[in-house]
Order: C-alpha cells, then sequence, then structure tokens
C-alpha cells in the first residue's frame, strides 16, 4: 500500500508542468510550440530567458527531491533502510514519469533530466554532486546541455557501483534504468550531436 500511495503522489507531483504554466501565465507562451518544443528547464532558458529558466529549472529539481524525501520524512525508517530505498526508488520513477508525462498538460512534459537529477541528490547525494559537477564542467567546455546531461547520466550508475561500492541490488537497477531512460530521451540530441547540429547554448551570454 505504502508502494501506491508514494507511487501516485510523486506521479502527481512530478506531473507540476512548471514550464508550460510559467510560460502561459508570464509570458503568454506555450514552450511547446517553440525551440525544441520540449516543456524543460534548458528549452525554457532559450525561450523564456534565464531568469525564467533558473525557476523552472529550480522547481523541477525540487520536484525529484521532495518525491524522494517525501517516505523518509513520513515514515520511521533510517536513511539507509532497505524498504526505505526501495520506497524512494519506487517514487523517483514516478515522479520522472510525471514529468515527462503530465497528467495535467496532455501528457507533453519535459525530457525529465531536472527532474532526475532531484531525485539522485535525494536517493544518494554524494553521487548526484559529482554528477552536477561532470555535467557542468561539459556542459561550460562545450556549449551543449545534452553532452553534460548525457555524461552525468552515466556516470551515475558507476559512481554507485565502483566507487560508493553499493550493495543495494535495487538501487543499481533503478541507476542503471534511470541512466537508460535519460540517454533514450535524448536519442534525437545524440544525432544531432554526431551530425554536429546540435543546439548550443552559452551560460554566460547575456540574453538578447
Amino acid at each position: 500500500m505504502n508502494f501506491l500511495i508514494f507511487g501516485a503522489i510523486a506521479y502527481l507531483l512530478g506531473s507540476i508542468p512548471t514550464a508550460v504554466w510559467i510560460g502561459r501565465l508570464k509570458y503568454d507562451i506555450d514552450v511547446r510550440k517553440h525551440g525544441s518544443k520540449n516543456a524543460g528547464a534548458t528549452n525554457t532558458f532559450r525561450v523564456l530567458g534565464k531568469k525564467a529558466g533558473v525557476f523552472v529549472l529550480t522547481i523541477d529539481i525540487l520536484k525529484g527531491v521532495l518525491a524522494v524525501l517525501i517516505p523518509f520524512l513520513t515514515l520511521s525508517y533510517t536513511w539507509n533502510n532497505d524498504h526505505l530505498i526501495h520506497l524512494k526508488i519506487v517514487s523517483g520513477i514516478f515522479v520522472v514519469i510525471g514529468h515527462i508525462f503530465p497528467v495535467f498538460v496532455g501528457f507533453r512534459g519535459g525530457k525529465g533530466v531536472a527532474t532526475s537529477l532531484g531525485v539522485v541528490l535525494g536517493v544518494h547525494p554524494q553521487a548526484a554532486a559529482i554528477c552536477i559537477v561532470l555535467f557542468l564542467i561539459v556542459f561550460i567546455s562545450s556549449n551543449y546541455v545534452s553532452l553534460g546531461a548525457i555524461v552525468a547520466s552515466i556516470s551515475f550508475p558507476l559512481l554507485i557501483e565502483f566507487l560508493f561500492k553499493n550493495d543495494n541490488l535495487s538501487l543499481l537497477i533503478f541507476s542503471i534504468t534511470l541512466s537508460s531512460a535519460v540517454i533514450a530521451l535524448h536519442h534525437r540530441n545524440i544525432k544531432r550531436l554526431i551530425e554536429g547540429n546540435e543546439n548550443k547554448m552559452n551560460l554566460f551570454k547575456k540574453n538578447t
């Protein structure tokens, strides 16, 4: 029953379409009709600017963190309890599904990268911190957000298994599944990267 309850809460939390709502309410723009036509933080940066992009990025990350922390905050388990880890994993899966297929806006959401980062922060903060550093290094040096996200997602299960010596099989399977999902959702970006047609974004360039 706990898995159903927390899974449902996580899905509804993930379904909050931050990019779509902020675009419609503040700018009278549906970001899904502009740029990459994706309802995520990266496209929000491109279409609506840095201020809106930072807001969407922050909220989308917090959705993932909160979904994973709710079981810990409401149940009497220690942080590393196996049952709690399983609940956090289920919640993490459903919050990302909610972000990608949000019930509130016709099941057309984002790619789940920012929300996945929030999930990783809630499940394994140490690995998440390293993934963030890797993302920033790749992004800043290449100006490709997608490449940074792909490298960070590939790194997560490797860090879990080899650096932090994880002994929970469910956590390993989850990390591989999450990484694979992020990569799969970036298949078009990967194709454009190979062809040299991927969109670039300069983090430090002022909006025009």
